[in-house]
């Protein structure tokens, strides 16, 4: 069990400081097991009704429906991403000073976190709802899927204050060393969001925009409870003085130059998807279908890396808050064995039962499809491990305040992805797609392993001279 922080703010009661989790003492194997299996447990139910958006899509409306839908994925990524992205950094200032033990820092992160989430929540929801359908054009979105694809679409993006809501708030709760409870809220989110899925297709028959409109309401459910719990169960939040709730130029400066690269960091990886995914969109409807279903169950997947990404995120930012420069290298050790174990038993399944699976989406009379879906998996799951290590060394560097050099990761990304989409796919067709990934990943790692060795002996060094 990892040790309890003693000291949360005069007159807490102890019922409330158990709710809080300290990274920077006991043994990070069983510290990391322990903070990521509940991050892993809300992922997969994240992904679960992911999937069952998709399963609902394909088999209730049709196969042109479920790739109206996958067709927006990478646009959807690199918008999406990019929200998700600047929620996490945001979390890392807090996380910090929650480590260091200055919690009136960390109430003043919070707060000026909270109000630059609302004014970029406004603005992008303006500029990319105006700009939605240009966007799905200038992708060669093929004709025959695009009023889906834009109904699908344009209500996500209009659920962009939704998405920071929760993940700001759930990145807040994460920093404390509480990963248990968004997850609770996005379990019934889940729940809701399945039931919202049938209700809006399959009764009001609002086609591919009634998936869109459950995700929204869902997300927006699990927003608003987090917001609640944490009115309710944690004192260390209540700020102390007014002027704690005010917007502080410093703080915003800390908080932009950790989140706004993290964002990007998401943007460019997905810049690179975005060009792939027009690649794949000029082959045709067929090959849209195979890369949806694939990369759905592809993503159910790959949840653990995520999990273990979030996880190392908190645990650098909480022991480089403590100078405890040591347990970083301790931490990223039993991570990556962690991930090299589970990359081997993804693998296995994949190759098992992958084209099993992949019925989950598509129908047994689309022979085709789950075949070109399946060859696309089985290439992504062969290199497994190396994108264990991006999610690993990325967001390790990001806790310990690193955020540019993550970002100049996605860069590396974006240029594989691009380079398979401008030049292998057209000359070797679909099958060159499924190298795309496991290139990008590849040369991310090539940056992202001595880039870490780089930031860990710079933080040794300041810290040893301070």
């Amino acid at each position: 069990m990892a040790a309890q922080n003693p000291a949360l703010t005069p007159g807490t009661p102890k019922k409330h400081k158990a709710l809080t989790k300290d990274l920077t003492n006991g043994n990070p194997m069983s510290l990391i097991l322990g903070f990521s299996i509940p991050l892993l447990f809300g992922m997969l139910f994240q992904q679960f009704y992911s999937l069952v958006d998709t399963i609902i899509v394909g088999k209730c409306i049709d196969a042109n429906a479920l790739a109206a839908v996958g067709s927006t994925g990478s646009i959807n990524f690199l918008i999406i991403g990019f929200c998700i992205g600047i929620c996490s950094g945001f979390s890392i200032p807090v996380a910090q000073r929650f480590g260091a033990g200055d919690y009136a820092g960390m109430r003043k992160m919070v707060w000026n976190g909270a109000w630059l989430s609302l004014a970029f929540a406004a603005v992008m929801t303006v500029v990319v709802s105006l700009f939605c359908g240009q966007i799905l054009r200038a992708m060669h979105t093929p004709d025959d899927i695009y009023e889906q694809a834009y109904s699908y679409i344009f209500v996500i993006f209009l659920g962009i204050p939704v998405i920071y809501l929760y993940n700001m708030l759930s990145g807040i709760i994460r920093s404390l060393g509480d990963s248990k409870t968004p997850v609770i809220f996005l379990v019934l989110s889940s729940v809701l969001n399945i039931g919202l899925d049938l209700l809006f297709i399959l009764v009001f028959d609002f086609n591919v925009a009634g998936a869109a409109y459950a995700t929204v309401i869902s997300q927006l459910v699990s927003g608003v409870a987090c917001l609640i719990f944490m009115i309710r169960r944690f004192p260390i939040l209540r700020p102390e003085s007014k002027h704690e709730l005010f917007y502080d130029a410093h703080c915003g400066r800390i908080l932009c130059s950790m989140g706004i690269p993290m964002g990007l960091q998401y943007s460019i990886t997905a810049i690179g998807s975005v060009i792939l995914q027009t690649s794949v969109n000029n082959l045709g409807t067929t090959a849209v279908s195979a890369v949806t279903a694939g990369s759905r169950l592809g993503n159910f997947l790959v949840c653990p890396f995520d999990a273990m990404g979030s996880t190392m995120a908190t645990y650098g930012g909480q022991n480089i808050g403590a100078k405890k420069t040591d347990r970083i290298k301790e931490g990223l050790k039993a991570c990556t064995l962690l991930g090299a174990a589970y990359s081997a038993i993804a693998l296995l399944l994949v190759f098992l039962c992958g084209r099993t699976l992949l019925l989950l989406f598509l129908h047994a009379e689309d022979a085709e499809i789950i075949t070109m879906a399946y060859r696309f998996l089985c290439t992504n799951s062969l290199f497994y491990f190396p994108l264990a290590l991006v999610n690993i060394i990325r967001f390790l560097i990001q806790g310990m305040g690193f955020s540019r050099f993550a970002m100049l990761a996605g860069v590396c990304e974006m240029a594989a992805r691009a380079l398979v989409g401008f030049c292998i796919v057209p000359a070797f067709g679909f099958y060159a797609i499924g190298f795309a990934s496991p290139t990008a990943w590849i040369f991310a790692d090539a940056f992202l392993i001595p880039a870490f060795f780089h930031v860990y002996r710079r933080t040794q060094r300041l810290f040893s001279q301070s």
